[in-house]
């Protein structure tokens, strides 16, 4: 019998099991779907479909890198202790590098090729070897012409791997080598602040105009003038670019500078232009909401206490 694209995706949909995997169990049972699903459960590669609900927050954040590009991925599972799970760091570091060859979109990575299979279902089958749920959650790319793109991994569990991955793409004809070395302290001060923008014109005007909104208000409560207010709101706007931006940011390496005055510190060193193209900052399950588990209660539950 032959077997069909669209028996393949509904045999996938119905177990989680990888692509070439299901063709070769409905090749094996003939193209009977419910043998095929069988012969995955046999296999041990149907049970990803059954962890598939559960909630992946935690994991590992991943980088790469070559001189003038770098990726940083986060591939989320449900514990910990996979994270410290050599199979699975040795899996987010080839996604990490198969990511470079993509444009850094999700959708590109996930259907990239990673030993002989889309990355998507090389996660699928990591996900019915090691037993846990596992979530490819988000995906970057970085590039320059010239000049380069360092990274920094902070909390660090093996090379390249970490809870927080940052990537800083500056661009420069000069030294490379002293441009990556102050990319490299640039990254690792946004792990640290964990900047909203790199400038304020990349700021979202929303953010600012409820920022606005709050200081007008407290600026009110004071009982000055209009022409006051404005003047006070303003300087607290000022403030707080100060705060968010990654240019206007004291440099934690050295915070009589701010990042922009450490460029342009770089670029009189060179004598050539350097100019921040821009950074991304992933920390490990930021935004996810994670289950709150109440073992002493299971316990008791358990124990028909």
């Amino acid at each position: 019998m032959s077997i069909t694209a669209a028996m393949v995706k509904e045999l996938r949909e119905k177990t989680g099991a990888g692509m070439m995997d299901c063709k070769t169990a409905l090749t094996e049972s003939g193209g009977d779907m419910e043998a095929a699903v069988d012969w995955l459960r046999t296999k041990g590669l149907a049970k990803a479909a059954k962890k598939a609900g559960r909630v992946a927050a935690e994991g590992l954040v991943g980088v790469a890198s070559s001189a003038k590009k770098a990726s940083v991925i986060e591939l989320n599972s449900e514990t910990d202790f996979v994270a410290r799970n050599e199979g699975f760091q040795e899996l987010v570091s080839n996604v990490a590098n198969v990511t470079l060859s993509t444009d850094g979109s999700l959708e590109a990575v996930s259907a990239a090729d990673l030993g002989g299979k889309p990355v998507s279902d090389a996660i699928t089958d990591a996900i019915a070897t090691i037993g846990e749920n596992m979530s490819l959650r988000r995906t970057a790319v970085l590039e320059v012409s010239e000049g380069a793109v360092a990274s920094y991994i902070h909390g660090s569990v093996a090379d390249g791997l970490g809870k927080i991955g940052v990537l800083v793409a500056l661009e420069s004809s000069g030294d490379a080598d002293k441009v990556a070395s102050l990319g490299r302290q640039i990254a690792m001060h946004v792990a640290a602040t964990n900047p909203l923008a790199a400038t304020t014109d990349e700021l979202d005007p929303a953010v600012v105009e409820r920022e606005r909104s709050v200081f007008s208000e407290q600026a009110r409560e004071s009982g000055k003038p209009d022409n006051i207010i404005e003047k006070m709101v303003e300087g607290r706007i000022r403030k707080f670019y100060e705060e968010v931006t990654l240019v206007k940011q004291a440099f934690v390496i050295d915070p009589d500078k701010t990042v922009e005055g450490a460029i342009e510190a770089l670029a009189k060193d060179l004598g050539t232009a350097v100019t921040l193209k821009g950074f991304v900052r992933f920390a490990l399950g930021e935004g996810i909401e994670k289950e709150e588990t109440d073992f002493a209660a299971e316990v008791a539950a358990a124990s028909g206490q």
